[in-house]
């Protein structure tokens, strides 16, 4: 293959994993949560860690919770969301009733690595950057900045989260509840 046409398929890789991303955050817009689960692998890990205000120098080794050992404000597989995703859907969700208006925008849409997993599947290795918006009765609001490094799965159905590190900006969260998905 000659560069041109590797810079080609570069580029339309590029295109085929932002169009992922806005297919899925149009999904969560618009609260089609079961068919965002179908967007995960069975074995999908999803891992949103505390942060931590600490001094120079310590970032790397104590700013985030560890998946497995620490709190963290997720660490969840697929029964999991599901599970979250049926609790929403009852109605009776007391953090979701009435339900929220929710936008997510994604950017910076990086293809940082690209390996071949466990039998020979393609899988990719992104971060992004993302803005959630929140808004919940007459008074409430909620702004969710930060980056996500996912693990994509290319399956016969097209790319799947096989592993999502959300990292919020925030050490402190101050919204009331956490029921939105990134």
């Amino acid at each position: 293959m000659n560069t041109r046409e590797t810079a080609i398929d570069a580029l339309l890789l590029q295109r085929e994993i932002e169009a992922f991303y806005y297919h899925e955050a149009e999904l969560l817009d618009d609260r089609r949560f079961e068919e965002w689960l179908d967007l995960l692998t069975p074995d999908v890990t999803y891992f949103m860690p505390l942060r931590r205000n600490v001094k120079y120098g310590a970032q790397q080794r104590a700013e985030n919770s560890a998946e497995g050992l620490d709190a963290a404000w997720f660490d969840e597989g697929k029964h999991t969301l599901t599970q979250r995703v049926a609790q929403i859907k009852t109605g009776i969700h007391w953090a979701e009733e009435p339900l929220s208006r929710v936008r997510h925008l994604v950017t910076n849409v990086q293809i940082a690595g690209n390996a071949t997993g466990a039998g020979g599947v393609r899988e990719l290795e992104v971060k992004s950057r993302f803005m959630v918006y929140r808004n919940r009765v007459d008074d409430e609001t909620d702004i969710f900045v930060g980056e996500r490094t996912d693990r994509l799965r290319k399956s016969d159905n097209g790319w799947k989260v096989a592993g999502r590190v959300i990292l919020l900006d925030q050490s402190t969260l101050l919204a009331k509840n956490l029921t939105v998905f990134f």
